[in-house]
Order: structure tokens, then C-alpha cells, then sequence
């Protein structure tokens, strides 16, 4: 007795441990220290690379420039072939656990894929030190999120609080990677929780920030752009803002349509993924030959933009060489991320904005700095769904308060715009969560009384219950319908009761169908009601049909409402959305979209 007392007592000390949101706070730390050392560890190895193959570690466009032509095309190819059978060998492994971290926090139970996430982060790898056109930020993050859900899951988390750990952590590595704690907690919240709650937000605040703090702590810490003598802007350029946030607005869809054009191209292809990789490696090696400024992931080319003086025709050049050179990388198929070849896109966007609109307006150039971070917040908040996010990381990336009125014009601007004429996003779990929002918003509206049907099992309080009899042998239904001579609703017959009358009594016709009628078996439905509260009565109910009654006294029966016909609505609302969207993803500017008809017939069945 003491012993199980002793084990139950422990089992509850436990529970409350972990269930503790101080405590998960202590634990949001030790994500948070994890996160910056995987950062840590991945930037070290793209040195190792680099330094290995080029003799010189300082940057990729630096190591690629010290290459000869022929080395700045077989370094890319080289380091497709790797990744792309590094991501083979990763294929092949079969597990239940989710392999990337936004799935796994979204609608996983919290535990990653080990050996699959080890061997991503490794061809991620691969790729980026080779001179892949993609963020290095997406393995950092990926590698944060498996130490995070390795760590939960050795201390023995249940499901909703290892999701919570690895969400963390995933906070963790983009505040190591961008030296942006407030952007990284926001960014997991908005993008892949879409809460703002809390109870989630605040363990992934703490974890960011104790992830920027070990960064700063071990020397790999340094202001991503960093602007000095930033000019406040007039309220009237604030209108230029605005335009600037409609361009990069209309053009950040444009941009993720290209990416998936893109993998659809290469992955139309029947070649192997290690051939596939190497492929889209020699394409860019041919870019990389001429034009080696064009690796990495785009943050060499936004330090041009902000320091360095430069024709327009040389931004146009570089802005379209990266666009394709970053097409190139993904489509073949290379793990990581975008976030920071987009802030080159959106920033050349800005620099040519502010180019053409100094043509008219002169002085506007002197506040050419702000028109690039603008350029830079708008295009990646559009492309994201997540303005708040790409508002302060572009804050914390600065340091600058000058840019964040322009910022937030710009931003809502370009993501608004982006939503109006396409519901596309650069992570899937975003325009999967909006599709979902979107049906229940329609579905909360969608009322039961365009559902009604005739109710054909009917008889009236006074006839003899035999005719009760004679409509269930004629209909395989479980209740027949009571109404009076004014059609007002009494009740239901329910066959097992009619059954069970028939054995006691052999003659039915000195009974009446009033004598018989029941109001507990069934509850009746309402026209003014949704479609989920329609369902939720059909949940507690095994039947297939439910009576629909007017809500006004005295309540006649208007017809019955059929779980398929519920089923078949939600389905079509369903479908409906997906259409929508797919059309306004083929064309952006709008087209006249199909209809919908429900087909399947009412079956006349409980």
C-alpha cells in the first residue's frame, strides 16, 4: 500500500513537473542553448568545406571567387551529387517520425526523424557550402528543432508538450541564424502555429532569446545589415511606401509560382534525385562562372545594395540572375530555405523602386536605405502571410527604429495585396491553415435549411397505428414521423416500441398512432441552424436522418435533413475552396471559377 501510494504520489510529482509552465520555461533554455550550438555547428562545417576546397573560409562568394571558371562549375555539380544522394539515402529509411519540424509541430506528435534530419542537415549542407542559390537558415533550423525534440523526448515529454519544445527550438535556430530573437518566436507563432497565445509564445521567447544571448556569448554574434545616419520619413513619402508594398506585393506570388514551376520541371524528369541535384548544379555552376556573386543565399548581395554604388542595370542583372539561380536550386530539389534569397529579391525590388521613382522625385534617393529594408520586410512578409514577423526581424537585422514606420506600410501593403490575388505562401502549413479557417468561416454561415427534404414517413395523431406498421414495411427506416391535422409536430414512432406492441397486443387497430409517439428518441433540428451544430446532434445520433421543425410556435414539421446531405455540403464547401484557390494561383488577376452541384442522390434511411 505505502509502495503504490509512494509511486502514485511520484507519478503526480512528476506530471506536475512537466506540466508546469515555469517549468517548461527552464526547459525553453536548455532549447534555446541547444539551437545556438546546432547554428554554431553547421556554420563550422560550411567553413570546413570551404576552407577544404577553396583554401579560403570567409564567405561563399569570397571562397567561390578564388576558384578558377571551370572550379566555380564542378564545385556546384559536385555538391548536388552529394546532397542529392545524401537526400536519397534519407528517402529510403522507413519511420514514423516526421522528418520536417513545421509538420511536426503543426499536426505531429513532437518527435523528428533522427537519422532523416541528420542526413537533411547534411546534404543541406552540402548544397549551401557549394554555392547553392538557398538560406542556410532551413538546416540551422531543422538541426534546433531535433536537438529540441531529441531533448523531450529523453526526458520523457508527453505529445502537446514536446510539440511546444520543438516549436521552441525552431525559434531557437532562427534567432541564432538571423541574431533575431523577437522575429524567430513570432515567426514559429504566426507561420507554423498561426497563435499568438502565451502559453506558446512566451517558453518561445525565452528560448530565443537565450539562443541570442549564447550566440553573442560565443563571438557569432554581429548586426546582419547594419545602417548608419538612417533619415526619418516624411508623412507624404509614406504613400511611396505604400505603392513600393503593392509592387512587392504582386510580385512575391509571381516569384513562389516560379519555384514551383520550377520543381515541377525537374521533377517531371525521370532522372535519379543524386542526378536531379547534380543537374540543377551545373546550371548554376554556368551562372557561378560568370557571375560568382550570384552564390549563397543572397546576403553578399544585399550588403552591394546597401553599401556599394550601382547602376540600375546591375541590379536588374543581379536581381534576375538570382531569381533564376535560386529557381534552379530549389527545383532540382536541394533541402533549405528561402528566407534569405527572398530579402535579396525584395531588396533589389526596392532599389529599383526607389531608382525610378527618383527619376520624378529626386529626394527620394537620399533615403535609398529605407526603400531596400522596405523592399526587403514587404517582399518576405508577403511572401510568408507573416507582416508582424518580417517587420521586426527586419528591425532586429538593422538595429534601425528609422525603418519601422516604412516598414509597417510597406508590409501590410504587400500582404494584403498578396492575399487579394493569390492564396499562396511560401510554407504550406500557412495556406493549409487559411483554407481550413476559410471552410469553417463557411461553414459557421452556411445554414441546414437549404438542406431540407420532404419527409415522406408520415402519419397523422389520429390514424390508427397501424398505418405506422404498414410505413415501416413499405421504408427501412427506424422512426415515423407524428403530426396533427395542422401538421404541427408531436413526436416519433419508433419501431422498436411498435415491435414490442405487437407482442403484447395482436390487434393494432384500437390503438392510435398519439398512443404510441415518443418525444426522447429523437431530437429535431432547427432551419436557422449551421452545419456544425447540425452535426454535432448527428454525432449522439446513430440514425441517418433528423426531423427539421420551425422555430416559430406552433412548430410544424417542415422536412428532415439527411447526414449525407450534411456530408455531402461540407464536402463541396471543401472543394469549392480548393478550386478557388487553385484558380487564383494559375491566374492571379482573377477568372471565373466553376460551380459545384451535389449529385448522390438522398437515401430515404435512417
Amino acid at each position: 500500500m505505502f509502495k503504490r501510494l509512494y509511486v502514485h504520489n511520484t507519478e503526480k510529482i512528476r506530471q506536475s513537473w512537466y506540466d508546469s509552465f515555469f517549468v517548461m520555461l527552464v526547459w525553453a533554455v536548455a532549447a534555446g542553448i541547444a539551437g545556438a550550438f546546432a547554428t554554431i555547428a553547421f556554420q563550422k562545417g560550411m567553413q570546413l568545406i570551404l576552407v577544404a576546397v577553396t583554401g579560403t573560409g570567409d564567405s561563399i562568394v569570397g571562397s567561390m571567387q578564388a576558384l578558377p571558371w571551370w572550379g566555380r562549375i564542378l564545385f556546384p555539380v559536385v555538391g548536388g551529387a552529394v546532397a542529392g544522394g545524401l537526400l536519397w539515402a534519407a528517402s529510403r529509411m522507413n519511420g514514423n517520425n516526421n522528418a520536417d519540424y513545421m509538420e511536426t509541430v503543426a499536426i505531429g506528435d513532437g518527435q523528428m526523424s533522427i537519422r532523416q534530419g541528420v542526413l537533411r542537415s547534411l546534404s543541406s549542407l552540402a548544397t549551401v557550402a557549394s554555392g547553392g542559390s538557398i538560406g542556410r537558415e532551413g538546416a540551422m533550423v531543422h538541426m534546433a528543432s531535433l536537438g529540441a525534440s531529441v531533448l523531450g523526448r529523453l526526458t520523457g515529454f508527453g505529445t502537446p508538450r514536446l510539440r511546444l519544445l520543438v516549436a521552441c527550438g525552431a525559434a531557437a535556430g532562427v534567432a541564432a541564424a538571423y541574431g533575431a530573437p523577437l522575429a524567430g518566436a513570432l515567426f514559429v507563432a504566426e507561420v507554423v502555429l498561426g497563435s499568438m497565445s502565451m502559453h506558446t509564445l512566451g517558453p518561445m521567447l525565452v528560448s530565443a532569446a537565450t539562443a541570442n544571448a549564447t550566440m553573442r556569448y560565443m563571438g557569432f554574434y554581429h548586426t546582419a545589415y547594419s545602417l548608419e545616419n538612417v533619415p526619418m520619413v516624411d508623412a507624404p513619402e509614406l504613400l511611396l511606401f505604400a505603392l513600393l508594398g503593392l509592387v512587392t506585393g504582386v510580385s512575391a506570388p509571381a516569384f513562389l509560382k516560379g519555384l514551383d514551376a520550377m520543381k515541377r520541371l525537374f521533377q517531371g524528369s525521370v532522372i535519379s534525385l543524386p542526378l536531379r541535384l547534380g543537374l540543377g548544379g551545373l546550371l548554376l555552376g554556368l551562372i557561378l562562372a560568370g557571375y560568382p556573386q550570384m552564390a549563397g543565399n543572397g546576403y553578399n548581395g544585399v550588403s552591394m545594395l546597401l553599401h556599394a554604388s550601382l547602376a540600375w542595370e546591375v541590379v536588374l542583372a543581379m536581381l534576375l540572375l538570382k531569381v533564376v539561380a535560386t529557381g534552379i536550386t530549389v527545383g532540382s530539389g536541394a533541402i533549405g530555405g528561402v528566407f534569405t534569397p527572398v530579402l535579396f529579391v525584395g531588396g533589389a525590388l526596392g532599389w529599383l523602386f526607389m531608382a525610378a521613382t527618383a527619376v520624378v522625385w529626386p529626394e527620394v534617393s537620399a533615403h535609398g536605405y529605407l526603400y531596400i529594408i522596405a523592399g526587403m520586410g514587404s517582399f518576405l512578409g508577403a511572401a510568408t502571410a507573416a507582416p508582424l514577423m518580417a517587420i521586426l526581424m527586419m528591425f532586429e537585422m538593422t538595429l534601425a527604429y528609422q525603418v519601422v514606420l516604412p516598414l509597417m506600410v510597406s508590409a501590410v501593403a504587400a500582404y494584403s495585396t498578396a492575399r487579394a490575388i493569390a492564396k499562396v505562401a511560401m510554407y504550406d502549413v500557412t495556406v493549409t491553415r487559411e483554407k481550413d479557417a476559410m471552410l469553417r468561416r463557411q461553414l459557421s454561415a452556411t445554414r441546414i435549411g437549404d438542406l431540407i427534404r420532404p419527409a415522406h414517413t408520415i402519419v397523422r395523431k389520429g390514424s390508427p397505428a397501424s398505418e405506422a406498421l404498414q410505413m415501416f414495411l413499405d421504408y427501412p427506416v427506424k422512426y415515423v414521423y407524428v403530426v396533427d391535422d395542422n401538421d404541427v409536430y408531436c413526436g416519433v414512432i419508433a419501431l422498436q416500441d411498435l415491435t414490442a406492441l405487437l407482442l403484447t397486443e395482436s390487434d393494432l387497430q384500437n390503438r392510435v398512432a398519439g398512443d404510441v409517439l415518443s418525444l426522447s428518441f429523437v431530437k429535431p433540428l432547427y432551419p436557422n441552424l449551421t452545419l456544425d451544430e447540425a452535426q454535432e446532434s448527428f454525432v449522439d445520433f446513430s440514425g441517418e436522418r433528423l426531423p427539421v421543425i420551425s422555430a416559430a410556435e406552433p412548430a410544424r414539421l417542415l422536412g428532415v435533413v439527411y447526414k449525407s446531405a450534411i456530408l455531402e455540403k461540407y464536402s463541396a464547401l471543401k472543394r469549392s475552396i480548393e478550386e478557388s484557390e487553385k484558380s487564383k494561383l494559375e491566374y492571379p488577376l482573377g477568372r471565373n471559377s466553376g460551380t459545384f452541384s451535389v449529385r448522390k442522390p438522398w437515401a430515404c434511411a435512417d
